[in-house]
C-alpha cells in the first residue's frame, strides 16, 4: 500500500515542476487507487495555484480513481494523536498534512510512503520504526 504526500501530487500536475517525470513514472508504475488525505489536496491545491496551475487539478485526480482520500481525523482520539505528533516534531516542523499522513502509516501494516520530502526520513511511525520511503534518487 502506497500513501501519497503533497510532493508527488504537485510534480504529476505540474509539467515545469523539477520532478514531474519522477512523479509520472511512480503513479505509473504503481497500482491505483494510492492512498492521501484532504490535507494532502489542500496543500496541493494551493502549491498548484501559486505555481500558476489550476487549483482543481488534485481533485480530478481522486475523480479518475488514481487517488483515494481518506479521513484521518475521524473521533478526538485522533485528533490528539495528531497534535500530539506535530508537538513531538515541532522543532522539524511536521506540517498537519504531514501528521495525517504518519497517521495513516499507523493504521496499516506495511505501507510506505510516496513522497520528495525529506522529514519523512525523520518520522516514525508507533514504536519508533522507520517509515518505508519511495523517494526520488
Amino acid at each position: 500500500m502506497v500513501i501519497v504526500d503533497t510532493g508527488p501530487v504537485v510534480a504529476l500536475l505540474d509539467a515545469d515542476d523539477r520532478h514531474h517525470r519522477w512523479a509520472r513514472e511512480q503513479f505509473s508504475a504503481l497500482t491505483a487507487p494510492l492512498i492521501s488525505c484532504e490535507a494532502v489536496l489542500s496543500e496541493a491545491s494551493f502549491l498548484l495555484q501559486r505555481a500558476g496551475a489550476d487549483p482543481g487539478l488534485p481533485a480530478i485526480l481522486v475523480a479518475r480513481g488514481m487517488l483515494r482520500i481518506e479521513a484521518v481525523v475521524r473521533s478526538p482520539a485522533d485528533a490528539l494523536a495528531v497534535g500530539g505528533m506535530m508537538k513531538r516534531y515541532r522543532n522539524v516542523p511536521m506540517s498537519f498534512a504531514d501528521a495525517c499522513l504518519v497517521h495513516l502509516i499507523e493504521r496499516r501494516r506495511r505501507a510506505s510512503v510516496l513522497t520528495l520530502d525529506s522529514d519523512f526520513g525523520i518520522y516514525r511511525q508507533k514504536g519508533r520504526g522507520v517509515i518505508p520511503l519511495l523517494f526520488p534518487d
